[in-house]
């Protein structure tokens, strides 16, 4: 089945993306009558080389989005995954060289169609006197074997737009940048792997893979890769594509030693979620890495999946890597080194409050009582809970009610219960803030934090009715900020309002809020008329409430 995209037209979307781009930054430019993409101040480009890079399109941000000082001069397009043709990529190379470049470096990734049309170009420009030349890019460590077209360009093209940028905002001459770069290209490895297939606009997808499977070492337009395999998670993939880039039995691997500096590059092949790329992130890799990127650097349009890009660095390819550039997909990275520096920052330790006592008697068992009954409850109530939160939230209150539950049972086994009311509720208001997420773990923090001072000197009926109504009244004043209130304070309050039958009151309080209108919360984003069922928050707090009344008769 052809899969549906966000466009006007299949025909005019490559024209239409690239008109896009330029109206949304200043610095970029079209050539009239080409899919070309260029620098809008050409004149500073007088007296050093201007670099030129494309492809076929597709692999956005690549290869426009990394045109800008200290970058790209231009990028050529071609339609979706199909090269540009040589009349484009000679029309930029001679706009480049008439606007006063003293010469022209064309970046190309390894594919076939990509090397004839920009060699063609080179060729045509040469008989016309520009001083132009070609650095080809082939970092593809998949193929033990590689073919006889040799290793493919991947998402290390990137590596060598920045460093050749770089050279070239210095005004190094071309015959330098040109020698480096080819020395460059052979310290970079890329490999990838898939979870889905791509397509192209109009087209059914490139390739099939069974449910649970995934792909090591696919190419960018979804060409077949070395093997398919269970998916595994994200440390064992990192750790597969590693070990295959490194194997010295593979012809096409990168060659590491004890000490080498790298630059690592996570990029997103087109579909994966922001978390998931950052989790990849931080899987330990095993080799000293000293700047990590990590984002979409040269996509697969929605492919879903990833390539890890290493590239070998001394201090002065560093520094040219760390050069400022206004290419608008270049990440804005910090210059301190990832391996070896220490993550965390201890945080300010709470001061210990000057009154703290325990109780290990009668009372401490009533209360160990009544918060292992609420516990056992949220913990039954998870799944209706979720179910009740599905049809108006992220269905996950049930799972959040379960996370505080859990917190306090692992508390309840491994700490002494406080024997002052108001310590008691201070703690489990900590608890609740280290445990619990979302609008419901805020209002219970708010209600025991508030209620907490009140029942430090005294606990008798007024204490408590003192602490219940400060409690209430603090998740008003919150959620008042916000233009709302929320259904777990207005029961808080309807409860609290009723002298008798608690539990009955409890669940009728739950039961009323099926007729209110959501005014905070996931749930104000959902039309009324598809909110039937009470409010989940509002359940929990009836069952809590029962839980504590039953620990209490028993």
């Amino acid at each position: 089945m052809v899969r549906r995209k966000l466009l006007n037209s299949v025909e005019k979307c490559v024209d239409e993306a690239l008109e896009g781009l330029v109206r949304s930054n200043g610095g970029l430019a079209l050539l009239r009558g080409h899919r070309v993409v260029l620098r809008s101040d050409l004149e500073s480009i007088k007296g050093k080389v201007a670099l030129l890079s494309g492809g076929g399109s597709g692999h956005e941000p690549a290869h426009a989005g990394y045109i800008g000082v200290g970058m790209l001069s231009g990028a050529v397009a071609g339609a979706v995954f199909a090269s540009p043709p040589p009349g484009s990529v000679l029309a930029a190379i001679l706009t480049l060289w008439k606007g006063g470049a003293s010469g022209v470096l064309l970046i190309v990734k390894n594919y076939t169609g990509d090397r004839l049309n920009f060699g063609i170009a080179v060729e045509q420009a040469r008989t016309q006197g520009v001083h132009v030349d070609m650095v080809i890019v082939a970092d593809d460590c998949a193929f033990a074997q590689p073919s006889k077209a040799g290793r493919r360009g991947l998402c290390g093209t990137v590596f060598i737009h920045k460093i050749a940028g770089a050279l070239a905002e210095k005004g190094c001459p071309l015959d330098e940048i040109v020698a480096r770069m080819n020395e460059a290209t052979k310290n970079i490895g890329t490999l990838g792997v898939s979870l889905s297939p791509c397509s192209v606009p109009g087209c059914l997808p490139s390739f099939q893979l069974p449910p649970g499977e995934m792909e090591l070492g696919l190419g960018i337009h979804g060409e077949p890769g070395i093997k398919r395999s269970k998916v595994a998670s994200a440390d064992e993939v990192v750790k597969t594509i590693i070990s295959h880039m490194t194997d010295s039995s593979n012809k096409s691997h990168l060659s590491l030693k004890s000490g080498d500096k790298v630059v690592l590059c996570v990029n997103n092949l087109g579909a994966l979620s922001c978390l998931e790329i950052a989790v990849v992130s931080k899987v330990e890799r095993g080799v000293l890495v000293v700047r990590v990127m990590s984002g979409s650097f040269m996509t697969s349009l929605e492919m879903g999946g990833m390539s890890l890009s290493l590239m070998k660095v001394d201090e002065e390819m560093l520094r040219l890597f760390d050069a400022k550039t206004t290419a608008p997909a270049w990440p804005n990275l910090s210059t301190a080194s990832v391996s070896g520096r220490n993550m965390f920052m201890k945080p300010e330790e709470k001061p210990a409050a000057a009154s703290d006592n325990y109780n290990e008697g009668s009372l401490s068992s009533v209360i160990r009582l009544v918060l292992e009954s609420v516990c056992k409850i949220l913990l039954e109530h998870q799944e209706e809970l979720n179910a009740l939160d599905r049809a108006a939230g992220d269905g996950d209150c049930g799972s959040t009610h379960a996370l505080v539950a859990n917190a306090i049972q692992e508390w309840l086994h491994t700490s002494r219960i406080p024997g002052n009311f108001g310590q008691l509720l201070a703690e489990l208001a900590l608890l609740v803030q280290q445990s619990m997420g979302g609008s419901s773990g805020a209002l219970y923090c708010l209600f025991l934090s508030a209620a907490a001072p009140h029942l430090k000197q005294n606990c008798d009926g007024a204490a408590w009715a003192k602490a219940l109504h400060a409690g209430t009244e603090a998740m008003k004043r919150s959620v008042t900020q916000v233009l709302a209130e929320h259904f777990q304070s207005e029961l808080f309050s309807f409860i609290l309002e009723c002298n008798c039958k608690l539990n009955d009151k409890a669940d009728l309080g739950a039961e009323a809020t099926r007729n209110l209108t959501a005014r905070a919360g996931r749930a104000s984003y959902v039309a009324s008329e598809h909110l039937t069922q009470p409010d989940p928050g509002a359940i929990a707090v009836a069952a809590i409430l029962k839980a504590i009344l039953n620990a209490l008769k028993a």
